[in-house]
């Protein structure tokens, strides 16, 4: 036997080390109740209501009989795209985030044709573009 001790004793040594780690690890879980499963609260936490909401208004100005497309960003900064068949128009995206990357593109069957973006009521990008069907491009990298 001492024969086989001097052989595998390093094995031997580390057999019971993670036997009294396990011994270990089973004590303190039960001491901390950490094996016991989560339980959720009785009553329903209250709605998060959403503070410093931010609105996004995409406009398109010319003369009212114009028809034409338009590409916008929504809140992801994904790209919309729609049809217009009369001017004024507008769209508006609300967000929570603190920052939004704002970008509109009109291109019209007209001479003359405008963009503009507000951010919260207030003009942040506007652009007019003459000739043949006109192409405006507003853009404003802090909404």
């Amino acid at each position: 036997m001492l024969g086989f001790m001097k052989r595998f004793w390093v094995v031997a040594v580390i057999v019971v080390a993670v036997i009294a780690a396990i011994g270990v690890v089973g004590r303190l879980r039960t001491f901390f109740d950490s094996d016991k499963p989560y339980v959720a609260a009785a009553m329903p936490a209250d709605a998060i209501k959403p503070i410093n909401t931010k609105r996004v208004t995409y406009e398109i100005v010319g003369p009212a009989t114009a028809s034409g497309r338009v590409s916008y960003l929504d809140v992801n900064g994904k790209t919309i795209e729609a049809g217009f068949t009369e001017l004024p128009w507008s769209v508006t995206v609300d967000t929570t985030d603190p920052g939004v990357l704002a970008n509109v593109v009109a291109q019209g069957d007209t001479a003359a044709l405008g963009c503009r973006i507000l951010v919260n009521d207030k003009l942040v990008a506007e652009d007019f573009a003459e000739g043949r069907d006109a192409q405006a491009f507003c853009l404003d990298k802090a909404a």
